[in-house]
């Protein structure tokens, strides 16, 4: 019961960290898995010893197999979350995450718990510390940036957003609505393909009045 527990709580973490960011599995899936897969390990460990008086000294166990058949299992569950839409993969990093927690919950069903609150921890560097590692690191000279954009609604801005990012050398892959119905602000995600350097579209999307905020969305949050 208490490698169950551990699972239970190095799992949710991986999912409270998708949920607080977005993504599909959270905190209920990664859990699920994570306990599921423990269970799973500790019947191909212990689930058959009492069946071993009646087999005779020619019977051998092997709990591994158990094990094997859960990581093609979940493989299978990851599968699902990945989606792709105009040439491009989404959806990798949930699907990661979720065989990451089977493995978790694999390594507290075995007992080794301290690899399990090692890779829990690797989990959170990955995802915080490499988006951070990712923005410093030199890259192809035109790449894809995605921009959070608010402003007033009803007085035809978005043309006059289109037409200043293409005048500053950037292409509109796609635009993804985030209006709430009755709102007087619009937001729309922008995919936008161009220079690394973004500080000058920054500067002419925010000096168009009615234009209430720009951000930029990094890469790790779109998966």
């Amino acid at each position: 019961m208490g490698e169950l527990a551990l699972a239970l709580l190095l799992t949710s973490l991986v999912g409270l960290e998708r949920n607080l960011r977005g993504k599909g599995a959270g905190l209920r899936t990664q859990s699920i898995v994570g306990v599921a897969s423990a269970l799973f390990l500790q019947v191909g460990k212990y689930g058959f010893f009492d069946l071993l008086p009646w087999m005779g000294d020619d019977i051998r166990l092997d709990p591994s197999r158990v094990a094997a058949q859960v990581v093609s299992g979940v493989g299978f569950l990851g599968a699902g979350l990945i989606m792709t839409q105009h040439s491009r993969v989404r959806g990798l990093t949930t699907a990661a995450s979720v065989w990451e927690s089977s493995a978790i919950g694999m390594a507290c069903g075995a007992g080794l718990w301290l690899l399990a609150a090692v890779v829990t921890v690797m989990h959170f560097i990955i995802t915080f510390g490499f988006n951070a590692l990712e923005t410093v690191l030199p890259s192809r000279s035109r790449t894809l940036t995605h921009l959070d954009v608010t402003y007033c609604d009803g007085q035809g801005l978005l043309r006059t957003l289109l037409s200043s990012i293409t005048k500053a050398g950037w292409a509109v892959e796609r635009a993804m609505p985030r209006s709430r119905p009755g709102s007087d602000k619009a937001r729309l995600i922008l995919e936008l393909e161009g220079p690394r350097d973004t500080h000058d579209l920054l500067s002419e999307l925010t000096g168009i009045d009615g234009v209430l905020s720009v951000e930029i969305v990094p890469e790790g949050d779109m998966e």
